[in-house]
């Protein structure tokens, strides 16, 4: 016990120990850091991974749909392309020119038949009113009915004109 005292009293000892102490500290300490460091290593991982996964299942979903969108309007643009193409078509129908002259011709006899007197004068005012009128025909209501019941589309003065014409066959 004598050599404890002895070992004890010395300086160096007491530096030793103290050395030793600070040194056990700083050990506990670096290893609890490195057990921190390694659990949070690993939960920095685990959260990387799943953001990973995540993003890829957000990038997919994305991809899916903007494909989807894609297909829808490449669809569109080719029904857009198709009703452009029979919309040409239709304009450029024979006939039709000849069908609107033909309506101009007939409400302009009728009227003809309406004022007789004054052939020549008569017809030339009879298509030009027949040509205004089928002109305001095309357009609103005048031109819906016209479609639906092409002999009750024209205007009210023509609308008389058979009745007058009906009354002189009946007369004669």
């Amino acid at each position: 016990m004598e050599t404890l005292k002895a070992i004890l009293s010395e300086h160096f000892t007491w530096g030793l120990l103290l050395g030793l102490l600070i040194a056990g500290f700083i050990w506990k300490s670096g290893f609890h850091a490195k057990r921190t460091l390694v659990r949070e290593n690993k939960r920095i991982a685990d959260e990387h991974r799943d953001l990973t996964s995540h993003l890829n299942t957000q990038l997919k979903i994305n991809a899916s749909g903007n494909q989807t969108l894609q297909s829808e309007l490449d669809e569109l643009k080719k029904q857009n392309e198709t009703l452009r193409i029979n919309l040409a078509a239709l304009q450029q129908k024979p006939g039709q020119a000849e069908l609107r002259q033909l309506q101009i011709n007939e409400t302009a006899v009728r009227l003809m038949r309406e004022q007789a007197p004054g052939f020549a004068p008569a017809w030339e005012k009879a298509i030009r009113q027949a040509e205004t009128d089928l002109a305001a025909a095309d357009s609103g209501l005048k031109k819906l009915v016209r479609r639906v019941l092409p002999g009750l589309g024209n205007s009210s003065s023509t609308a008389s004109a058979p009745l007058l014409v009906t009354d002189d066959k009946t007369d004669g």
